[in-house]
């Protein structure tokens, strides 16, 4: 169960992975009791497919189709050999945090996106100006990628490749070989770069909640 004052779905949600080890009803009852206790709003973060999806479903849970990313996502992963070119600088810069969280920085956001024990945020810059940033993670050897983004004014020109390149290169340098990541399954312009970086995708996950929270 997590909870970051509603800064992004996988910080605000239960993951539902495995037994609970009491009856499902049960569980969720637990998650919106969680959820009232930390002002959010009660979501379950849930594998497509899955044998809890099911199980949420009968309890009378409904794919929460109004989520701000979309009401599913696709988790990629790839090997950074097959796309590192340079190594990324791990450069926190007040730009990387107005362009990928927003110009008012919470402790909430600092928490999430900064906490894990190898962290990288990179960024490209134009005139000074971040133009691109992306948050990178190394956990065991996985590259954990999320948060990337590219100004409107300066997409199309290959900044998202070249970022993703140079944060892979960061990656080996830590011991990691693989890449993981989350993309929402409207962002076609995104899941084409990973594709074509080598990424396929894991599976889905959506993001459930009850019918009268």
């Amino acid at each position: 169960m997590r909870a970051a004052a509603g800064f992004t779905g996988r910080a605000n949600s239960t993951l539902t992975c495995g037994d609970p080890g009491i009856p499902i009803p049960d569980a969720l009852r637990v998650v919106q009791g969680f959820a009232a206790g930390h002002g959010i709003k009660p979501t379950a973060h849930v594998v497509r497919g899955s044998a809890q999806e099911s199980a949420i479903a009968a309890a009378g849970w409904h794919v929460d189709l109004d989520h701000p990313g979309g009401a599913e996502s696709l988790v990629m992963t790839g090997p950074l050999e097959k796309f590192a070119e340079g190594v990324a600088e791990n450069l926190d810069l007040p730009g990387w945090w107005e362009l990928t969280a927003g110009s008012e920085v919470s402790a909430a956001q600092r928490h999430v996106l900064g906490s894990g024990g190898t962290v990288c945020f990179a960024s490209l810059t134009d005139d000074g100006e971040v133009v691109a940033a992306v948050r990178g993670a190394v956990v065991e050897d996985v590259l954990h990628v999320a948060r990337l983004a590219v100004r409107p004014s300066h997409r199309r020109q290959g900044l998202a490749r070249k970022l993703m390149g140079e944060l892979a290169g960061w990656g080996l340098q830590q011991g990691a070989t693989t890449c993981a990541l989350q993309v929402a399954e409207h962002n076609h312009p995104a899941i084409r770069l990973y594709e074509e970086l080598g990424c396929t995708e894991h599976h889905r996950y959506r993001y459930w909640i009850p019918a009268v929270s």
